[in-house]
């Protein structure tokens, strides 16, 4: 695998612990289409992954300590996955 910088590095790797993370609200999981994940990333990191529709923070995304997991960003972490050969444990 070529080398990869690291503002993209962190990127995808944030992307992929947001998704591996997920959670449900008062659903059980594998019934579950809405995903979210607590938001202890760099806010910077954050605010590119919510640009580019993988996450979103809210109104207030001071404010919010999660994210809600875009389907866009599903796929996304989805094949970063699958890019970096690690399984996905909660794939349904």
């Amino acid at each position: 695998m070529a080398n990869i910088n690291a503002n993209d590095a962190m990127r995808e790797l944030t992307m992929m612990l947001i998704y591996l993370s997920r959670s449900a609200r008062g659903e059980k999981f594998d019934e579950a289409t809405d995903f979210y994940a607590w938001k202890g990333y760099d806010f910077d990191i954050l605010n590119e992954l919510d640009d580019a529709d993988y996450i979103r923070q809210g109104s207030h995304p001071s404010r919010s300590k999660s994210v809600y997991i875009t389907e866009n960003g599903m796929e996304q972490a989805r094949e970063l996955l699958s890019k970096y050969g690690i399984d996905d444990w909660k794939r349904r």
